[in-house]
């Protein structure tokens, strides 16, 4: 099945996930037409190269117009408007840069998997359970309603204000009316009765500017009150999200009805503006003794002002926080001469402002760095999907001072990657008479010259944004606090998720308690320190848990993806829990884990019965990235062979734990079918025999024997045949022995 169709198959909480982050830049028409073809593409190795991104987004194209042939013959005009737009859309966004578009498909599919795996997984953690309570929704409702709601009461107002507009109007013409006549006219009884009526209709105005006033002053506390408690823990709330989120937490949603909130104050905080100059037209032609408008109505406008400033300056968010499109897992790492992008939003979206913002970007006030590339750009409402007044930055670089360069504590040629810094933003609003200035920041970035110092770099990030919700405490390395370990963990399983399309279930996270913090009864509790998270040297080890973890995912990533992502790896379980598991099961049930003394390598252990019917474990000696760059590890597991006693190379590997057949598990992820034993004369390309790569080793029943250095040797099951018909065993066994760890 392929991954669109799992995700199809998803609650709608999870596909409201999906719908978040496909977009005109990556229509979801196209995910869904093109779905496998898209997933057999490599996007993440054209993300890092221009000539192979070129040749995709070309297919791409050519992808829509073959289906843009097939819905032609089918008549479907909706349909051929949309692949239309969008692949005219397509051509003009990422012709000059297809690199972009293959970090997009490529973020999305790996959004996509995340998803899915957080969809698989049976129970949420602390952290996700606390920012999806109910109590949290319920305040969300509860802003929007009061939101409307005071929409409405300004609303209601402007028709009071145009009453009052309109009685004004009337005692106006009466009253000159009256004036007008002569002195002898005004005497008669009838003018008389007017006054009286004239004087009636004063009170009238004087109770109706009374009560107008009364309603705006309500209006204003509402919003006031509004703004100070439950949309500022919304607000709030929202950021706290994208911390989580942006260490491999749950998408972060909600922006967008902010934004409706934001905005609806904003247009309800200008009517009541307008309502009170209006008031003060009304009071240029018409005052009198006891006028509440003179009185009332500049701490009103006053305290409007005051709140449209408030406003604003909360509505000036950092949608995206800066991110390498080339480590899109890795925001908030920065290296120094390589471009990064950010996004801003105004939640404010007013017609009015659109192209007349611009926004600048600096970095720090140390002047250590400097920020190089466009720096300044207006915001608009054309280049985002969904409209908002927005801007981006693609093409920023962080450059360091020469001067600063080899400065007293710098790790590696330059950086120290607790260092934190921060990317400012300011600009100027006026409207309306009104001049804003307005200011955010992104959250605290660090700095790297090489990428050998991006796992230490990303380790600040997680621990800084799981420990704090301040988005600014750049001396928070000073002095890091501990954190929970029970969240850590949670967080840990997150980098699997969205790194590596699979999570950790309970188990394997109970395995890295136990590496963190030793034999414990409980790790609810526990508090975790940063130094032994990612500072100390795990016990007996030259490397902290941290770099041992980062080297697991990495080897993941490149060399056993579809084996992880298929659940067959359980990885993380110690070699005491290993025999435990194994030691009931049948001769030849294996697993596979991850080495605790090798950086970056997996092994694989399968139990076996002795003559007398004891229980034995063989461990093979862990494969790196080396080894496995020669030979995918699927292939390895088919074809690995053991020497025995009667030097028969055998596969012992029959089971994947608890009972899986070997072949249904890793079947379909074998390169291809082994080759039969063949001799020299059976063919092979201009008279040569077929080779493959056989990984062999022997058992090594006598402690003392010379270990190989090596238990992998090229060696095709023809060139063995030949092998054994012209040398002798001990020969063989000599030239194909390998170290096999023996239990």
């Amino acid at each position: 099945m392929s991954q669109w169709s799992q995700v199809q198959q998803l609650e709608i909480k999870f596909l409201e996930q999906v719908d978040q982050f496909y977009d005109d830049n990556f229509p979801m028409e196209i995910r869904h037409l093109l779905a496998q073809w898209i997933e057999s593409q490599d996007w993440e190795a054209a993300s890092n190269n221009e000539a192979m991104a070129t040749i995709l987004l070309q297919n791409l194209l050519i992808q829509v117009d073959e289906q843009l042939d097939r819905v032609s013959q089918e008549k479907n005009l909706l349909l051929i408007h949309n692949l239309k737009r969008i692949r005219k859309l397509l051509q003009g966004k990422y012709h000059g840069n297809p690199m972009h578009i293959a970090v997009i498909i490529s973020n999305c599919l790996r959004e996509e998997r995340r998803i899915l795996a957080a969809a698989s997984m049976p129970v949420q953690g602390p952290l996700e359970k606390s920012l999806q309570n109910s109590v949290v929704s319920e305040r969300q409702r509860n802003v929007e309603h009061k939101v409307s709601a005071i929409k409405n009461s300004a609303q209601m107002t402007d028709q009071d204000v145009k009453y009052l507009e309109d009685l004004q109007e009337e005692f106006d013409f009466r009253y000159k009316t009256i004036q007008s006549l002569e002195q002898s006219d005004k005497n008669s009884a009838l003018i008389k009765q007017e006054m009286l009526a004239l004087q009636a209709m004063l009170n009238t105005l004087d109770y109706k500017r009374k009560e107008v006033l009364s309603k705006i002053g309500r209006v204003i506390h509402e919003i006031d009150m509004l703004m100070s408690n439950m949309l500022t823990e919304e607000l709030l709330d929202w950021k706290r999200r994208q911390q989580i989120a942006c260490i491999g937490g749950p998408l972060h949603g909600g922006l967008d009805q902010l934004q409706n909130c934001f905005t609806l104050l904003a247009e309800s905080l200008f009517q009541v503006r307008r309502q009170l100059e209006k008031l003060d037209e009304l009071l240029t032609r018409l005052t009198y003794d006891g006028d509440p408008i003179p009185v009332q109505r500049p701490q009103l406008l006053e305290k409007v002002n005051f709140l449209l400033y408030n406003l604003f300056r909360n509505s000036f968010v950092v949608e995206r926080q800066p991110c390498m499109p080339t480590h899109p897992q890795r925001p908030m790492v920065l290296k120094t001469l390589i471009q990064f992008t950010v996004k801003l939003r105004l939640l404010i979206k007013l017609p009015e402002l659109n192209y007349q913002i611009r926004v600048k970007a600096t970095i720090d006030n140390n002047r250590r760095f400097v920020l190089c590339g466009t720096h300044v750009k207006a915001m608009n409402m054309d280049e985002s999907a969904n409209g908002s007044l927005s801007v981006e930055f693609r093409h920023l670089q962080p450059k360091e001072m020469k001067s600063s360069a080899g400065s007293k504590g710098n790790e590696g040629p330059h950086m120290v990657t607790e260092e934190l810094h921060s990317i400012s933003f300011e600009t100027q609003v006026c409207l309306y008479g009104l001049t804003i200035n307005l200011e955010t920041s992104s959250l605290p970035v660090v700095m790297i010259s090489n990428v050998s110092q991006l796992p230490n770099a990303w380790a600040s990030i997680i621990w800084y944004n799981l420990s704090t919700n301040d988005p600014q405490n750049l001396s928070f390395f000073n002095n890091p606090p501990a954190a929970a370990l029970s969240q850590l963990l949670e967080v840990l399983s997150w980098q699997f998720s969205s790194y590596v399309g699979r999570g950790l279930n309970s188990e394997q996270l109970n395995m890295l308690a136990e590496k963190l913090m030793g034999q414990q009864v409980s790790y609810n509790d526990y508090q975790l320190s940063w130094a032994k998270f990612c500072k100390e040297h795990l016990p007996g080890k030259s490397f902290t848990f941290w770099v041992w973890l980062e080297a697991i995912l990495d080897l993941i990533k490149k060399h056993i993806l579809p084996l992880w992502i298929d659940g067959y790896v359980m990885g993380f379980v110690s070699k005491e829990k290993e025999r435990i598991l194994l030691k009931d099961k049948t001769p030849g049930t294996f697993l596979l884990r991850f080495s605790e003394s090798n950086l970056g390598g997996i092994t694989f252990t399968w139990v076996d019965q002795l003559e007398n019917g004891d229980v034995t474990f063989h461990s093979v000696e862990p494969y790196n990235k080396g080894r496995l760059s020669a030979l995918p590890f699927a292939d390895i597991l088919r074809d690995y062979k053991v020497i025995m006693a009667d030097n028969v190379p055998e596969n012992p590997l029959k089971y994947l734990y608890p009972d899986i057949p070997k072949d249904k598990a890793f079947g379909k992820h074998y390169s291809c079918q082994p080759n039969e034993v063949s001799k020299p004369s059976d063919g092979g390309g201009k008279g040569y025999v077929p080779s493959v790569f056989i990984p062999v080793s022997k058992i090594l029943n006598d402690s003392t024997e010379p270990h190989s250095p090596s238990d992998l040797l090229p060696m095709s099951p023809s060139v063995y045949a030949v092998l054994r018909e012209h040398l002798s065993p001990t020969v063989i066994e000599t030239a194909v022995c390998c170290k096999l760890f023996h239990s």
